[in-house]
């Protein structure tokens, strides 16, 4: 495909000061690394001064650092400038953006919804960090922080080797008062099953075996026949009924053949008239296995 009409995944890694987001994003660099995947990083440090920009060779990374201020709202224009130069100079396969503990993830989502960055940015998710320590102990529980938990696509209850296990359905209720509909998983050092974090790949799916073969011990990943003529709305709550944490592929609704787009409790249809025909009514799906 060709480079100026490819559209990019692009994962916000968000969270308090302290939840673990640099942690994931090292294991996210190195995962990239090992496939030879291009992936672009761009780093919200609060308190530095200045902006740090390392290109490194294919395969690799570019990492930039946007400081002294948050993504989601003083270096909102900075952070639209950074991403088409980077689309420009790197042609990354995909971004992800590590926001200062300060930052509201659905803030910065917005910058990616903004011309001329919404015209290439691809499936966008915003993955947030819990540490479960802090929420133990009620430490710095205020708006900020639930505006964060709220805003996620994906919550992270991270750290939990820090705290007693009887605790942790607690901890918890906590988010779901917070933020009832989103997938929540539970981590160690930030490490999660990569397919949470990824789009879901066609090609990768019809490669894999057994069809229904486990991302790890919790989540399946499995394609969907989806019959045509289903409604939009039909399809969104039987995806939602799944709890699927991520769902992609072409569907022929009642309204026409659409691009289905699914993260978390966010389901989006977009219209596709040129779908390949071999990947119609399919649907990669991620959600949690069953008991």
């Amino acid at each position: 495909m060709d480079s100026a009409a490819r559209r990019i995944p692009t994962l916000v890694v968000s969270g308090f000061l302290g939840s673990g987001k640099t942690t994931l994003v090292r294991a996210l660099l190195a995962a990239a690394q090992a496939r030879g995947e291009r992936l672009a990083v761009v780093v919200n440090d609060f308190g530095s001064l200045g902006i740090d920009r390392a290109l490194l060779g294919a395969g690799e990374a570019r990492t930039v650092e946007l400081a002294g201020g948050c993504v989601c709202c003083e270096l909102s224009d900075e952070l639209v400038d950074v991403l088409e130069e980077i689309r420009a100079s790197a042609r990354p396969d995909r971004i992800v953006i590590e926001t200062s503990g300060l930052a509201l993830p659905y803030e910065t989502q917005l910058s990616l919804w903004r011309p001329p960055v919404s015209e290439w940015v691809g499936d966008d998710m915003a993955v947030v960090l819990v540490n479960a320590e802090q929420l133990a102990e009620g430490r710095d529980l205020g708006e900020l922080f639930e505006q964060q938990v709220s805003a996620a696509d994906l919550l992270v209850l991270n750290q939990i080797d820090r705290v007693e296990a009887e605790v942790l359905p607690a901890l918890e209720e906590r988010l779901r008062a917070l933020e009832p509909e989103v997938p929540l998983v539970r981590a160690v050092q930030s490490r999660l099953d990569p397919r949470l974090l990824e789009p879901p790949d066609w090609a990768r799916e019809r490669r894999a075996a057994p069809p229904h073969a486990h991302a790890h011990a919790a989540y399946v990943a499995e394609t969907l026949a989806i019959e045509p003529g289903v409604s939009a709305d039909a399809l969104v709550a039987r995806l939602r009924a799944l709890g699927a944490v991520r769902a992609k592929g072409f569907v022929e609704t009642d309204a026409g053949t659409r691009l289905v787009q699914g993260v978390g409790r966010r389901v989006e249809l977009s219209p596709a008239p040129e779908a390949d025909p071999a990947l119609l009514g399919r649907l990669v799906v991620i959600r949690p296995a069953a008991d």
